[in-house]
């Protein structure tokens, strides 16, 4: 049966609570069949995490002063009360896709990448080789990592070009201290601190016009203090296709302009040589880790050289570097979601326009995708807007002919939520752990010869989390 006799408000539910799923629920409470009365919608989302933001509070460096931008744009979208949010509850888990349907018109997928991409070369398994986004969720305090970190490498490898990758080793290189100022959690200020780190290197593919990374996150870089940018002529290799994006692209100029003038920079005469160093190696090609009983103790490299075309090919040279620990940050993938179709090579639930298909390559009435679920992780934020606003157009094309929910009321939820004993947080509940938080950075008490203010800290266990927002 259609929803074109429904005079009830249209109830979607939403899985994530990033930056995809809260646009998408904006842009729907902001359409014009919503504005015009055409139709009312009834929102609800869930996250499985006890806090709201995903990425934004789990997946991006704290010292990144745009975080707060963003998320302070999330915080009012929630806050105006029209959104409902349940925090830690875990789609497959603690709801199931078939009582999901039966209390929502829709239900839209936002639930992003979170894991690592895989590398396949000899050696990625042995002890001290990581992924990327495991350490981000580590220093970011996600509650399903361990508390504890291996920080025992004095050299330290990381593998890739792209924003994670300076992150990563941005992370790995600054002083614990000028980490104070940011929302990093007590256990990961401590393990930082003791890190005994002197190298970390940066591997990328192609040459300096190729790279994946933005100007903002470049010249971050250079204001880690004690930190020096080390940098290797050898590796400033451009051809045709360099050429032409540095000429058409000001993104490209500009970064090739800032990491050439570095070069020149760092031989200059006078210059005090820091504590540590970041180096940034291109044209290079990871083949494989060497490890000494079972841990990591070096890493090999092809040399590339660019074809015209701004791609890479092997010149058979090889080049050998010694570390203790080797981070790859080559990419996020998605993670299948219990009885949704999904393509595990790209890491995406397969869709068309944010219509979700099954595995029959049809539409799946009633199941939307959005963010990097959908697509992949590629783009910033303002692809995720866009993201959101194709999935919303083609969720109202189809809202008179989707199947109408058995159970639409809005206290019905809750009560299957209550019913099972699940411990989940509101908005308001949220809103006490922020104040928690802030509290908690407003009254630190600095270590003897440590000045700093601190916005928040950030609260990590999740019983703990819970416990805070339910109060």
């Amino acid at each position: 049966m259609a929803n074109s006799s429904v005079a009830r408000p249209f109830r979607v539910a939403i899985i994530g609570s990033g930056p995809a799923g809260i646009y998408a629920a904006d842009i729907l409470t902001k359409s014009q069949e919503v504005a015009d009365g055409e139709v009312q919608v009834s929102i609800d989302i869930f996250e499985s995490q006890p806090a709201p933001y995903g990425l934004i509070r789990y997946g991006v460096a704290p010292d990144h002063p745009r975080i707060k931008g963003i998320m302070n744009a999330l915080h009012k979208v929630l806050d105006r009360g029209d959104i409902r949010f349940f925090g830690n509850v875990t789609y497959g888990r603690d709801l199931a896709l078939a009582e999901l349907r039966s209390f929502y018109d829709a239900v839209i997928f936002a639930t992003g990448a979170t894991k690592d991409a895989e590398l396949n070369i000899p050696g990625i398994e042995l002890d001290g080789s990581y992924g990327g986004a495991d350490f981000v969720s580590w220093y970011d305090g996600h509650p399903d990592v361990a508390r504890e970190w291996p920080l025992h490498a004095k050299e330290v490898a990381v593998i890739g070009n792209g924003n994670v990758a300076l992150d990563v080793a941005r992370v790995l290189s600054k002083h614990a201290d000028d980490l104070l100022t940011t929302e990093i959690p007590d256990n990961v200020y401590a393990g930082l601190k003791s890190s005994p780190v002197t190298d970390v290197h940066i591997f990328g593919r192609r040459g300096p016009a190729q790279v994946k990374f933005t100007p903002l996150e470049l010249r971050e870089l250079s204001q880690s203090r004690d930190v020096d940018i080390v940098l290797y002529e050898e590796d400033f290799d451009f051809d045709e296709a360099s050429d032409a994006a540095m000429k058409s692209n000001n993104q490209v100029k500009i970064m090739v302009k800032t990491l050439t003038n570095w070069l020149v920079e760092e031989h200059e005469e006078g210059r005090v040589a820091a504590s540590r160093r970041l180096h940034l190696h291109f044209l290079h090609t990871p083949v494989e880790i060497a490890g000494t009983d079972g841990h990591v103790s070096g890493i090999r490299f092809e040399r590339n050289e660019l074809d015209g075309t701004g791609n890479a090919r092997g010149t058979g040279e090889f080049i050998d570097y010694p570390v203790q620990a080797v981070y790859r940050a080559v990419g996020y993938l998605g993670s299948e979601l219990p009885e949704v179709h999904f393509d595990a090579r790209r890491g995406v639930i397969p869709n068309d326009g944010g219509r979700v298909l099954g595995v029959d390559g049809t539409q799946v009435a009633g199941l939307y995708a959005t963010g990097w679920i959908k697509r992949g992780p590629v783009g910033l934020i303002g692809s995720t807007k866009g993201d959101a606003l194709e999935t919303i157009g083609c969720l109202l094309e189809d809202r008179l002919s989707l199947p109408i929910a058995e159970h639409p009321g809005e206290e019905e939820i809750l009560e299957l939520l209550e019913s099972r004993g699940i411990e989940f947080t509101t908005w308001e509940g949220w809103n006490k752990l922020d104040a928690h938080e802030k509290h908690l950075g407003a009254s630190y008490e600095p270590q003897p010869g440590v000045e700093v203010s601190r916005e928040r800290i950030k609260i990590v266990e999740r019983e703990q989390m819970v416990n805070i927002s339910k109060k």
